[in-house]
């Protein structure tokens, strides 16, 4: 059986998740954290879900230094190959080109598929259904996206602009990518019935993917190809050292898409599989078991502390540190207790959070982030 055509799944895995301190740090981010109640981590359950679309061998993980020992760990069936190392943080073009140039090295004529490695999905066959919904329309030669239907006017997220369906739907052309709007915009977004949310899942043939990158980021194109040419040699940690840091560091929906969807070359398949970026407690909060009360208790596999909580409600307590975190008359908090960091704050100050993590690197207290 030949994988010539096939799909192939990337994840990129990176940043810190700020938003999530002091549960996530630099060394430890979030993906690799349990956030859910299973025993899978928020990586972990990404690979599960893309298992009916590519196995092990075809699947890679594009990741820092400081990680990828810890992705290794938590993916033993991954091949050491398939965990892509960038020496420095370059933003998710270079990370996803990468990834696409080295696929395209085995299979010229491969699908990819790329899904972040921190999000949730509630509904996996609804998940299956886009993801193949979104593989077909990339083989008519689309750089494609799967849009999430907005079920309320989020400002957290940036919004796809749709306009007509491609030969009778699902899949629709995408106009414009929208930056994070305004409550009043996002409302009228929402009630126009023509965007979706961008959730940054994206599915292209690599051959049409970097013929886009080429015509829009030659530099960034040139660069890759360099690196990658040296990916069998023994100069490639060399190459990799010299041109890695002289990479763009852009955006894929800043440096592709956005040009692409100009062009007429960007289509959106829409989602509704009760997808989540996790990106901050009070998200936790809203869509992990609550008790009777609304509190939410986010365990993880180590050994955490007893919550005891009386007359508190919807409130967020993540117990790490094997202390008990006892809560008497307080509401609408995040409380999260780790080791050597204790972090309390309103749940509609949670956005916030990174704040106290950028005062931190000012203190130059490295070793608390």
């Amino acid at each position: 059986m030949t994988d010539e055509g096939g799909f192939y799944a990337v994840i990129p895995a990176g940043g810190s998740g700020t938003r999530l301190w002091p549960l996530s740090r630099a060394g430890r981010p979030k993906f690799l954290h349990h956030l859910t109640g299973s025993d899978r981590t928020l990586l972990q359950a990404t690979i599960d879900r893309l298992v009916p679309f590519a196995p092990a061998e075809r699947t890679f993980v594009v990741t820092g230094v400081a990680h990828a020992a810890g992705v290794a760990r938590q993916l033993p069936a991954l091949p050491a190959d398939n965990i892509l190392v960038e020496p420095s943080p370059r933003d998710s073009c270079a990370a996803i080109g990468l990834a696409a140039m080295v696929i395209a090295r085995r299979d010229p004529d491969a699908i990819m598929g790329s899904f972040a490695a921190d999000h949730l999905v509630r509904f996996t066959e609804r998940f299956h259904s886009s993801v193949r919904e979104a593989i077909d329309t990339a083989r008519s030669g689309y750089l494609t996206t799967i849009g999430i239907t907005p079920t309320e006017p989020e400002t957290g997220y940036g919004y796809l602009r749709c306009t007509e369906t491609l030969d009778g739907g699902p899949a629709r052309l995408v106009g414009e990518f929208k930056e994070k709007p305004s409550h009043e915009v996002a409302v009228e977004y929402v009630e126009s019935g023509k965007y979706l949310w961008n959730a940054g899942m994206f599915v292209w043939s690599v051959r049409a993917f970097l013929a886009e990158l080429a015509r829009q980021q030659p530099d960034l194109h040139d660069g890759l190809s360099r690196v990658v040419a040296s990916w069998d040699s023994p100069q490639r940690e060399e190459v990799i050292g010299e041109i890695w840091p002289t990479l763009p560091k852009i955006s894929v929906d800043y440096a592709v898409m956005e040009g692409a969807a100009r062009a007429g070359r960007v289509a959106t398949v829409p989602g509704s599989f009760g997808w989540t970026d996790v990106g901050d407690f009070h998200t936790l909060g809203v869509v992990l078991p609550m008790d009777d009360d609304g509190n939410v208790v986010v365990r993880g596999e180590e050994r955490g502390g007893e919550v005891l909580a009386i007359d508190a409600h919807d409130t967020v307590v993540v117990p790490r540190s094997g202390r008990l975190v006892a809560a008497l008359g307080v509401h609408d908090l995040v409380v999260v207790d780790t080791n050597d960091a204790v972090l309390v704050c309103p749940r509609n100050r949670a956005q916030d959070v990174k704040k106290l993590v950028d005062r931190l690197k000012e203190r130059g207290e490295r070793e608390l982030i």
